[in-house]
């Protein structure tokens, strides 16, 4: 009966997702993209999700980057992110997060945070197939908001790492976290992501390695500090990661 119930849970929550929102946001990707390769992931219930692989010349570490609400693997942010990190010798993987229609609220996403859960499971297992020895989560917004979930709730997240960019909603059961944490955010963020700052902070300082960095009259998606953000990512990667 549980089992029956389970799939049930499933196949409700692949109905609530916008897949044909998706797959609008994948063609229109597919038919602009010019840095890295188009990867498909599958997912257990058969869906297959967008991930856009871009490989560092003499690759340092391998990133998994996860987008804001309702977005895509190579929109605006997303984009600048994963083509300068592979410029820095962090090749990257950013991948298709789940999807609801452009009217969902930020609440409204909690019930298929399971599936983003299993999206980044699986994006991090392609990398470590493929010889990636040092794997991190760069994660923004609502993204950032999914990866505190999967961190706290896979048995073992698979990463040596975590990026957590303009986080909403704050963070969740801290004390299960083990590896090293950087949280960015801008001085002219989105509320939601400044005024828990302080919070935030504390909770992190117990885990070594880890740090907060306001950046000085950034907004929401750091325009014009894209690049001032890569290298304060790197910064932080080079030093946890411990390479040369």
């Amino acid at each position: 009966m549980l089992g029956v119930l389970g799939l049930l849970t499933c196949i409700a929550l692949a109905r609530a997702q916008d897949y044909e929102r998706e797959a609008h946001w994948a063609e229109e990707t597919l038919a602009s993209l010019l840095v890295g390769d188009a990867v498909l992931l599958e997912q257990k219930n058969g869906h297959r999700f967008l991930a856009l692989y871009t490989r560092a010349a003499r690759e340092r570490g391998a990133v998994v980057i996860a987008h804001g609400r309702g977005w895509s693997p190579d929109y605006d942010l997303y984009g600048d992110l994963r083509a300068q990190l592979a410029e820095a010798g962090y090749s990257t993987l950013s991948i298709q997060m789940p999807v609801l229609p452009s009217t969902a609220k930020i609440g409204d996403y909690l019930p298929i945070f399971a599936d983003a859960d299993e999206r980044l499971a699986l994006a991090i297992g392609w990398l470590r197939a493929r010889g990636a020895s040092k794997v991190v989560i760069v994660s923004h917004s609502l993204g950032a908001t999914m990866a505190n979930h999967y961190m706290i709730h896979a048995p073992d997240p698979g990463v040596d790492a975590w990026v957590y960019l303009s986080i909403i909603n704050g963070l969740e059961d801290m004390y299960r976290i083990k590896i090293p944490v950087l949280d960015v955010f801008g001085s002219q963020d989105w509320d939601v992501t400044r005024f828990g700052a302080d919070e935030r902070k504390a909770q992190i300082a117990r885990i070594a390695g880890s740090q907060q960095v306001i950046m000085a009259g950034g907004q929401h998606f750091y325009e014009g500090k894209r690049e001032a953000l890569t290298a304060i990512i790197v910064g932080f990667l080079d030093r946890v990661l411990k390479r040369d």
